[in-house]
């Protein structure tokens, strides 16, 4: 007989470590933990921009907190930590439903009909000076306002129906920032709705960069890629060809920004005023520049997907 529950994960996010040589490190000490914690998920995971590391599942925001704060102060890991992203069901068109936490594992969009995103029941309690701002901070994350009772003359219980991936994120710091620290939230998972859900991805130079993508509600989708090309053209060192950074869904494109190329003057040392040489070496300097681009490949630093990272938790 089967005497045990098995936990399932809701929410995901991927450990690397910051400095070192120290993968091994952040496994045994995940295995560790994984001993009396059996709700504690982790597999290897790899990529070009963040290296080695590990995605991990918990069962909610305190849970995952729990670990990060046990891996930091018991085990000494200087932890990068990727935004949180809940698993969503892709319903097929061949009628299969297949449950995916990693945007780069998601379906093809002809080859699914719908995307479910699972909801939570959130209970706000609040002081009355702060229902208007708390009520805004519901509508902005997509919330479905249901009932509002008062449970003194000066207090109030609010409660939405919300997509946890809008609460994953800093929903609490805001929650907080916009009653002066006064509120709190209780919240349950009640099960999966069909979403208007998009893949976006970001594309440098023509080729996409896989630990950007992100899955954004529709609606969300031009402002996260927005924030996310401007914060990458600030960081991405400039090159000696023109470097476009892309925000797509697909194959349109619905951000762009252009990172300008470093010019070098090739008339500085062509005297004279022999107008056709000077043109015979801006030609030839443009051919230069156009095979560069075509061959070159652009190295985004570390830096830049740390920063990349802290904005998606902002603006996801």
């Amino acid at each position: 007989m089967n005497f045990f529950l098995h936990c399932r994960s809701i929410i995901y996010l991927v450990l690397n470590i910051q400095v070192g040589n120290r993968f091994e490190e952040l496994r045994e000490a995940l295995g560790r933990l994984q001993l009396n914690d059996a709700a504690l998920k982790f597999e290897p995971e790899s990529s070009s921009a963040m290296g080695f590391g590990f995605r991990c599942g918990f069962l909610g925001l305190l849970h995952m907190e729990i670990v990060q704060e046990r891996l930091e102060r018991e085990y000494n890991l200087n932890l990068i930590i990727t935004a949180p992203s809940v698993v969503y069901r892709v319903n097929c068109s061949n009628n299969e439903t297949v449950e995916c936490s990693n945007p780069s594992l998601l379906p093809e969009p002809g080859k699914r009909r719908s995307i479910e995103e699972p909801y939570v029941k959130i209970e706000l309690l609040t002081p009355k000076d702060y229902i208007g701002p708390i009520m805004e901070l519901g509508q902005e994350r997509r919330g479905e306002f249901k009932e509002m009772n008062y449970i003194t003359e000066n207090r109030a219980k609010l409660t939405y129906m919300l997509p946890l991936a809008e609460m994953v994120g800093d929903f609490f710091d805001q929650l907080k920032s916009r009653s002066k620290g006064y509120a709190s939230m209780e919240y349950s998972v009640v099960g999966y709705r069909v979403s208007d859900l998009v893949k976006l991805d970001i594309q440098i130079n023509g080729e996409p960069v896989e630990a950007l993508s992100t899955i954004v509600h529709k609606e969300k989708a031009y402002t996260v890629g927005r924030a996310l090309t401007q914060k990458l053209k600030e960081l991405i060192p400039r090159q000696m060809f023109k470097i476009p950074i892309q925000a797509c869904i697909g194959a349109k494109v619905i951000a762009s920004e252009a990172l300008s190329a470093i010019r070098k003057d090739v008339l500085s040392k062509c005297y004279g005023g022999d107008i056709s040489r000077k043109k015979k070496l801006l030609k030839k300097q443009a051919e230069g520049k156009k095979r560069m681009k075509a061959i070159g490949r652009v190295e985004v630093p570390q830096e830049a997907f740390m920063a990349v990272l802290k904005l998606e938790k902002e603006v996801l």
